[in-house]
């Protein structure tokens, strides 16, 4: 192997108002060809900054200070624009992290691929639209012909991910950036891209360095990898010496916050390096609470039954039904959730998991079935008495904490919404005071009430989520993937919270993942859906060591282990 890529010293910053951040500091790195360096962190430790440095993509007013950035012997600091334009797509590419803003939604995925490989090599008419057919062929596209032809929004997460490598690929480069490439997707289509990463950089000699917050990414795919924390390297290796015998408490907390497939817990370990200990929790007292008043001290019976659901959507439309295309989101599903328990919904993207929440929450209507909320048919009079006050009971926690808040609300107005729809005060004094108080209990304080949505991180954005969500004093929460987005350590915290609320609020837990090991650890009993169908139910400890059948079995086969051998992952 030869050294691709060699970093040495780099130091970046970024004047503000308030001072300069440094978002690196003294980074040195190397990349050799054909192997695979995973850059791990959590969210803000420079990870993503380091990757736009090399290819000179840093955002403005972000601007290298010092060090040597040298890529195949040439020093890249020292070249002007035109210069880097022939080096960026042709001999770096660049895989980044969301698929769905990476391709223009207004262009065929064949014009895309043309127009990059027209840019990037001296292929033109025929034989670059030859390359494209080819290049999708390599990515795993079937038909690629035909596919050409499509639109963006025409593909799956996963395909649309698969299109995003084969534009990487158009320059036929020598070095890969890939930033979290996986993130958000389920195991299957995580297990498919890391394959194919892995596949090409074999077979083409390429280097590639993986950026990611996934700890079981890294164990699965990478050769070497390197710890950042606030803008620093804090330990370099091989995966079986980092991860396996991590020397920096940084990265032992790091890996001790990973949720583990293999056991259950009672609590996740948060990391907290600052301190040089795991986080201290406050158990919440609700004892003569608002909170407590709608809960009872009687937790048995079925608070979610849900009986022979079914719905579809239009995917074509037309005057004759012959000739309308239908898909099958919900086929025939069945199950119950008892009160006080988390019950787990898991599949790949599509399965229907998400949407059977939405029927539930009654953001959809199905086309036939029952939904039946501690012993109340919602679906039967929306606008009923009974039907209100069981939606009442039951909240909603979605994926996205940046869509899911209205971005020009003050945090106080967002947590208030449900209190002032529900009219559950007499005056806006005990509104006001009781958003102070749950802000309190997701640990943001009172003092957040004043702010708006972006001035937080993802993380704190999903604790005003689950603040909202208890405003109207649920007795049922339903949680739509709710740290997919999250880094390790913050997941931890969310998940923390929330079972802390569920213990001291005796929630309900409708908990939706495509992540096993957080089902693993949260729920009590789980379902795996498949094409809107329901294969397997069974309580938590079994689907693990046990599954019953095949597509569970497939499921956890794909899953990410992080079994490390002595030698480098292959």
């Amino acid at each position: 192997m030869s050294t691709l890529l060699d970093i040495n010293g780099l130091n970046i910053a970024f004047p503000t108002r308030r001072g300069t951040v440094n978002a690196a500091k003294d980074v040195s790195l190397t990349v050799e060809s054909g192997e695979v360096l995973g850059l791990v962190g959590e969210s803000g430790a420079g990870k993503s900054t380091i990757g736009n440095a090399i290819i000179d993509l840093l955002e403005a007013p972000g601007r290298i200070t010092g060090g040597s950035i040298r890529f195949m012997g040439e020093e890249l600091r020292d070249m002007n624009r035109d210069e880097m334009r022939q080096i960026r797509g042709k001999r770096i590419g660049m895989i980044f992290q969301d698929p769905q803003t990476s391709l223009n939604p207004l262009m065929t995925i064949g014009a895309q691929l043309v127009e990059t490989i027209e840019k990037a090599t001296s292929k033109r008419g025929r034989d670059a639209d030859a390359h494209a057919v080819e290049l999708l062929e390599q990515v795993g596209i079937t038909e690629a012909v035909a596919r050409l032809r499509a639109f963006p929004h025409q593909f799956s997460g996963g395909m649309r991910q698969r299109v995003v490598i084969a534009l990487a690929l158009a320059g036929d480069p020598d070095l890969i950036i890939a930033d979290e490439p996986t993130t958000a997707l389920d195991v299957s289509i995580q297990a498919q891209i890391l394959d194919l990463i892995k596949k090409l950089c074999r077979e083409r000699n390429l280097g590639v360095i993986i950026v990611t917050h996934d700890i079981g990414v890294i164990a699965n795919i990478a050769d070497r990898v390197a710890v950042m924390y606030r803008g620093e390297i804090v330990e370099t290796g091989t995966v079986a010496q980092v991860l396996g015998a991590p020397s920096h408490v940084y990265t032992q907390s790091l890996i001790a916050a990973v949720p583990r497939a293999d056991t259950k817990l009672d609590r996740f370990t948060s990391v907290d390096y600052i301190e040089g200990n795991t986080a201290s929790f406050r158990r919440i007292d609700i004892q003569n609470h608002w909170l407590g008043e709608t809960q009872q001290n009687d937790h048995t019976g079925t608070a979610i039954d849900v009986d022979r659901l079914n719905l579809s959507f239009v995917l074509q439309k037309a005057v004759f039904k012959r000739n309308r295309r239908m898909l099958k989101a919900v086929n025939n599903v069945s199950f119950s959730v008892q009160q006080g328990e988390t019950f787990g919904l898991v599949g790949e993207s599509g399965s229907g998991k998400s949407t059977v929440a939405r029927l539930i929450a009654g953001l959809y209507t199905p086309d036939s079935g029952t939904i039946n909320v501690f012993g109340k048919d919602v679906n039967e009079n929306r606008k009923a008495v009974e039907s209100r006050a069981a939606r009442q009971a039951l909240q909603m926690i979605f994926q996205d904490p940046y869509s899911s808040l209205n971005a020009r609300l003050r945090v106080l107005d967002i947590v208030a919404e449900p209190i002032r729809f529900y009219r559950l005060t007499e005056n806006e004094t005990q509104t006001r005071k009781i958003v102070s108080d749950l802000l309190d209990h997701v640990g943001l304080g009172a003092s957040a009430a004043l702010k708006y949505p972006h001035e937080f991180s993802g993380g704190q954005r999903q604790r005003i989520s689950i603040a909202r969500a208890l405003a109207s004093r649920p007795r049922i929460l339903i949680c739509d993937e709710p740290t997919s987005a999250l880094d390790v350590s913050v997941q931890a915290t969310i998940l923390n919270l929330l079972k802390d609320l569920q213990q001291e609020l005796g929630l309900t837990m409708l908990f939706i993942s495509h992540d096993l090991p957080v089902i693993r650890q949260m729920c009590d009993r789980v379902a795996i859906m498949r094409h809107g169908e329901i294969c397997e139910v069974s309580d938590v400890d079994t689907f693990f060591e046990a599954p019953a059948h095949d597509y569970s079995r497939h499921l956890l086969d794909l899953m990410p282990s992080m079994t490390l051998l002595s030698d480098p992952v292959e």
